[in-house]
């Protein structure tokens, strides 16, 4: 029953809309997975879902195809087609 429930809850996020829907999704599922397991209790595995989902926006908006961040000459970032 524990090892169904966990193959749901990593499966189940697949289903979002967008990429960062997706990757905030696995992340949080993927941190409670390994929060529980390391501190084995309730606590870990929430803070694990908050950090893993957060990692998962930051990983998932960062992969924009056919995009590439820049700098200006006044060091603001802005992101572009590639060149």
């Amino acid at each position: 029953m524990k090892k169904t429930l966990i193959a749901l809850a990593l499966i189940a996020p697949l289903a979002s809309c967008t990429a960062t829907e997706r990757g905030a999704g696995v992340g949080a599922a993927t941190g409670a997975v390994i929060g529980g397991v390391a501190t084995n209790s309730v606590g870990g595995a929430a803070v694990g879902a908050v950090i893993g989902g957060a990692a998962g926006v930051l990983i998932a908006q960062a992969d924009r195809r056919g995009y590439c961040i820049y700098r200006d000459r006044y060091g603001r970032r802005y992101e572009a087609r590639c060149r």
